[in-house]
Formats: C-alpha cells, sequence, structure tokens
C-alpha cells in the first residue's frame, strides 16, 4: 500500500496547486523537494509536473554480427544458469546438468540472435535507449502551503536557477510599454477627376443674303417679290412698267 494514495486520484486529471518553483532537469526538482522533506515540510501537499514532453532516442553505438552474437550468447548463459541451479535444488549431483543448461542456454541464445538480427536486413545497425523526459519541471504546492514552501527553497538557494515561465503572445501585448497601437488610418488618395467636356462650339450664324437686308446691314420686313427680283436683275429696272 502506498503512503500516498490518499493524493493519487483515481481519474486522471490536472495538478493543483500554486508554481513555487521551476528547474531545468528532474534531479534538481528532486533535491529541492527532498530539501523540503529534510525541513520537516509537509511534502504530501507537493507535486513535480514535467511541461513539454517530448520522446529522446540516445543512439549508444554500432550495431554488428559480432555485438548481437556476444550478446546473445550472454543472454543465454543466464537462463540456462538459472535453470542450472534449479536442477541443483531437485538433483543430488547436479553440477554436469548445470553446465550442460548454460551451454544450452548460450547456444540457443546466439542462434536466436543472430538469425533476429539477419531478418532485420541491415535496417538497424545502432543501438539506442529511448527515454521521455520533458523540458521544464515545476513544483507545484498547495495555496496553504505554498508561501511556507517558497520561503524554504529561496533560504537553500534552490530558486536561483528556475526557469524563467514563457509568456505566450496574448500575456506579452499585455505587459506595459508593448502595447500595439493600432495603425493609423490609410490616406485616401487624390480623385483623379477627368477634364470637363467642353460643349461644342456654337458656329457662328451665316451672313444674310444681301437681298434681305438694307444698306445699314439691317433685315427688311415686309420686302414685296418684284423689289427683289428686280434687285436681282438690272435689266428688268430699266424696262418702263406695262400698262
Amino acid at each position: 500500500m502506498s503512503f500516498n494514495s490518499s493524493r493519487t486520484p483515481q481519474v486522471p486529471m490536472a495538478p493543483q496547486g500554486e508554481e513555487i518553483a521551476s528547474f531545468r532537469s528532474y534531479l534538481d526538482a528532486q533535491k529541492a523537494v527532498d530539501y523540503l522533506s529534510d525541513k520537516a515540510f509537509p511534502v504530501q501537499n507537493v507535486t513535480i509536473v514535467g511541461s513539454d514532453l517530448m520522446m529522446v532516442e540516445r543512439v549508444t553505438g554500432r550495431l554488428t554480427y559480432s555485438k548481437v552474437a556476444v550478446a546473445g550468447l550472454a543472454s543465454g548463459a543466464w537462463l540456462g544458469l538459472f535453470i542450472g541451479l534449479l536442477f541443483l535444488l531437485f538433483i543430488e549431483d547436479g553440477g554436469p546438468a548445470m553446465i550442460s543448461a548454460i551451454a544450452v542456454g548460450a547456444g540457443f541464445g546466439l542462434l536466436f540472435s543472430v538469425i533476429s538480427y539477419a531478418m532485420t536486413r541491415g535496417k538497424r545497425d545502432f543501438t539506442s535507449a529511448t527515454q521521455i523526459v520533458a523540458s521544464r519541471y515545476a513544483v507545484l504546492s498547495l495555496s496553504e502551503t505554498a508561501g511556507q514552501a517558497a520561503q524554504l527553497l529561496r533560504e537553500g538557494g534552490f530558486l536561483r536557477n528556475e526557469v524563467p515561465l514563457r509568456r505566450s503572445a496574448d500575456e506579452a501585448s499585455a505587459v506595459p510599454g508593448a502595447a500595439s497601437y493600432p495603425a493609423a488610418p490609410a490616406q485616401p488618395l487624390p480623385a483623379t477627376h477627368a477634364p470637363a467636356q467642353q460643349p461644342p462650339a456654337q458656329q457662328a450664324p451665316s451672313r444674310p443674303h444681301p437681298n434681305f437686308v438694307d444698306e445699314h446691314g439691317r433685315p427688311r420686313y415686309g420686302v414685296r417679290t418684284e423689289d427683289l427680283q428686280q434687285a436681282s436683275d438690272p435689266d428688268a429696272q430699266s424696262m418702263p412698267p406695262t400698262e
């Protein structure tokens, strides 16, 4: 039975509490909690939370047939040794049986590992170790004990290596002096007016016929047709009127 089973929720849920410190490695966070425990602080109110989880595969070396054979031989020999020890418990003279079990286990381990590696056809010629790590480890405490925990960690010098919190874009815009001002409205471009169409020029009136004006150029009114004919035919003016 676990000592902190009362605080372990049966249903997964987000951790509760106020952040009192943050560290870059889990060992630093573990040391901080251990320091609180040494100071008789109720550590059952503390939670270590890792954020920004990532899977890290660390390559440990190159894989060859010789390394595969040695690893299979060793694992098979350990299995044979275990079986040989069981023979010693139930057989009076189990020494030869134990040696045989070790040899058979080593042979099977060697054969099995070499065949398994050959089936991969060189697709994975390296050895590695996979780990789940976090880029930031925060130490949380319940609200009623957060102030006391922060004071103890400050006295112990654990807050010097604290990782600063990342500011989101919304929080950064809320910082005084970093507020973004609205852009000035674009000035409208001056409208290009098309040149006004000039009214068609009025043609000058044609000059009246000389027969329709007097000697001063003024228009005549009530002129008889006979006068016009006489004006246009000078020979008719010299002929006397007929009775």
